[in-house]
């Protein structure tokens, strides 16, 4: 049974990750509602239908347990910690939208279906990758013994329920797959689209442009009107439609950086453990319990360590202690613990194995041995490396990762690289699992160091942040409803500008963890100043809501500021485009145009319509649109384009060899159809939806 023990702690593994299986989309919401509305247990709606705080959670403790495992145990930041809540919310919002268009349709996996699912004779790849044999190919007679367990008395509850939350999320992505292929084999390229899209790969046109920049105006140059703004609004009107509710804020920030005095008991501290550190016998040790950073002790070349220390290093004596010195916002001090000379680089393949798929890293370590007894008895490396190594792409070259310098690997694999012998086979465990790894090649040869630090950061004493905090909190207690950018001022205070910040941001300008102010600014009224100082790092923080742009079409008031480059750049197009207008007034050519307008002709050749970009500009698919709808020799009207004004003038068309065998086009764009209508098919399921994202409450 142990196998089976072994084989469920992997189901338990994998149910995590077919969770989150289904079609991850961008959030794109409709939701008038304001943030402060909805019941104290609701995290959002999808029409209609609730999704409870409690279900959100556990999965988005699903996710982010999923993350660190995938991830080896990396820390969550801010930034990560907004991306798995952006992902699972995203989940639930696709399955919401699939799962009504699935009911609908009656799409559902039958009985049969079910079984052939799980038993069949080709079972669900999901299935297939849980029980396989030694050469890593699948085994039926494992996962029917596997079945046989789970019928018998033997089997746990646990077990059972996650066997049965597997089976149902195999089942999800199952109907969701046939959803998907029912659209996907809808869609139809015909012989028009071929052709269309040969001739705008292949078709090319030469023709001839001149063009005013709109940088020949100066911006002080341009007086821009309230018919301006508003003749620029109407028109792209439709760009102007908030998916969620934005906020901005601006805020005043006190910062609480170390004093000369903190600077200085820091010192003080570092330099107390400098006799210890001189006498120390086990320089790992003392690095681990007394330094702030638990780097593992590693040989180095010349170049490696920072400069303070480089120098001195590789010309002094093993035991030599150097510091204290400030470096990088620590005081640091530094003992040389071996000098050698040895590779400037090595090779080695590997076999990777998880501990969390192979039952904890005792069994890692367990199968590793069995591995490497399997190789000693002439088992090929290669084909034990491409069936059991979790790296894919090394296992693929038969476990090679390549030749390597110092510090470009993990330090304990490193070790073992560098201070093996060419031949070696060693275990060793590292943040990425279990390696199994065989030492190919060493190369080089100079003088490497290994250099123990210890060091202590400079951070503010209590006494440093009390006075700061004091005086934040001085500075709330003298604001009224009208009067931030006075006291500020007052003050000598900075203020910053969080603009357009959406209610789950996790950054903010200028505030790396700025999760508790953006709360509080999406709970609060236009014009509101926080009642309390927020800390924020080492930075006491008070803002004041200084917008708030509502879910829906925002009104020019809101966006005027925002369009105001590109309302100027359209003032300025209608002058050079004047200006043009004037030059074709009795000109037959555009080398007319140009000398009378000011500007240069130049001649373009082989530009293909799929690829709308002038040889030094930007893309500007308006003239080169235009281009191919020109007929030659004519002098085209003025076309405001991206950098400026152009007038074109078409000399030829270089047709291609006609299409006689379009299958391969008629293929290429069916593919480019069925990847996009994944995608967008969500995206109009998302644009008939009616959903509400209070996340912000609560995250």
């Amino acid at each position: 049974m142990g196998f089976l023990r072994e084989r469920m702690g992997k189901i338990l593994a994998i149910v995590i990750g077919v969770a989150l299986l289904g079609f991850i989309a961008e959030e794109v919401v409709r939701s008038g509602s304001s943030f402060l509305k909805g019941d104290a247990t609701t995290v959002g709606e999808i029409n209609g239908e609730k999704i409870g705080y409690a279900d959100f959670s556990t999965k988005l403790d699903q996710s982010t347990q999923q993350f660190k495992q995938q991830s080896g145990g990396q820390s969550l930041t801010p930034q990560i910690n907004s991306y798995i809540q952006e992902t699972t919310w995203n989940q639930f919002l696709t399955e919401k939208l699939l799962g009504k268009e699935i009911s609908r349709l009656g799409l559902v996996v039958g009985p049969d279906e079910r079984q052939a699912m799980i038993s069949g004779n080709n079972p669900d790849p999901q299935i297939q990758r849980q029980f396989v044999n030694e050469k890593g190919q699948f085994d039926p007679a494992k996962l029917n013994q596997f079945l046989a367990y789970l019928q018998s008395p033997k089997a746990e509850k646990t077990q059972l329920e996650a066997w049965k939350d597997f089976i149902v999320n195999l089942e999800a992505a199952k109907v969701q797959q046939k959803y998907m292929a029912l659209v996907t084999n809808g869609l139809y390229v015909n012989s028009l689209d071929a052709q269309d899209d040969y001739l705008a790969k292949n078709k090319l046109a030469n023709f001839k442009y001149t063009v005013l920049d709109y940088a020949s105006i100066p911006d002080a140059n341009v007086k821009l009107s309230d018919d301006d703004y508003s003749t620029y609004y109407n028109e792209h009107k439709s760009e102007f439609k908030n998916a969620n509710e934005l906020r901005s804020f601006k805020y005043v920030s006190f910062n609480a950086a170390p004093s000369k005095d903190d600077t200085l008991a820091v010192k003080a501290q570092v330099e107390k453990l400098l006799p210890e550190f001189k006498a120390s016998t086990n320089d790992s040790l003392f690095v681990q319990i007394n330094s702030e950073t638990k780097a593992q002790l590693v040989y180095q070349k010349k170049g490696q360590l920072e400069p303070k220390l480089d120098s001195i290093m590789f010309g002094a004596e093993k035991g030599f202690t150097y510091g204290p010195y400030l470096s990088n916002g620590s005081y640091k001090i530094a003992k040389l613990v071996d000098t050698r000379v040895g590779p400037d680089s090595a090779q080695a393949k590997h076999i990777l194995l998880n501990p969390a798929t192979e039952g904890g890293v005792d069994k890692a370590i367990a199968k590793a041995d069995s591995l490497k007894k399997l190789i000693a008895g002439g088992k090929s490396f290669a084909e034990l490396a491409k069936n059991f190594s979790i790296d894919k792409a090394s296992a693929e070259k038969g476990g090679d990762v390549g030749m390597f310098g110092r510090n470009m690997m993990t330090p304990l694999f490193e070790e073992i690289a560098f201070n093996g012998k060419v031949g070696d086979i060693k275990i060793v465990t590292t943040p990425f699992g279990v390696h199994l790894m065989q030492i190919t090649a060493q190369k080089g040869s100079s003088k490497v160091v290994k250099v123990a630090q210890v060091d202590k950061p400079l951070v503010p004493s209590s006494k440093t942040q009390n006075a700061v905090y004091s005086k934040a909190q001085a500075f709330l207690s003298s604001l009224s409803a009208d009067n931030f950018d006075a006291q500020a001022k007052k003050a000598g205070l900075a203020i910053k500008n969080a603009e357009d910040v959406s209610g789950n941001a996790a950054t903010v300008l200028g505030l790396d963890n700025a999760r508790e102010v953006v709360k509080w600014a999406f709970k609060s009224d236009k014009g509101t100043f926080s009642d309390q100082v927020f800390t924020i790092g080492d930075q006491y923080v008070i803002a004041l809501v200084s917008a708030i742009k509502p879910a829906g079409f925002l009104a020019l008031d809101a966006v005027k500021k925002q369009i105001e480059p590109m309302v100027r750049i359209a003032v300025k197009g209608k002058q050079l485009s004047d200006k043009f207008n004037a030059a074709l007034n009795g000109a037959s050519t555009i080398d007319q145009v140009a000398q009378k307008a000011g500007s240069k002709v130049v001649p373009l050749q082989n530009i293909v319509f799929a690829n709308p970009v002038i040889p030094g500009s930007a893309a500007e698919y308006k003239v080169i649109g235009t281009v191919f709808g020109s007929q030659p020799n004519k002098v085209s009207k003025p076309i405001e384009g991206q950098q400026g004004v152009y007038v074109i003038s078409l000399d030829s068309f270089t047709n291609p060899a006609q299409l006689t065998n379009n299958v391969r086009e008629k293929t290429q764009l069916g593919q480019t159809l069925a990847q996009r209508s994944q995608g967008q098919v969500l995206d109009a399921l998302k644009d008939k939806a009616n959903v509400k994202d209070n996340r912000a409450k609560f995250f």
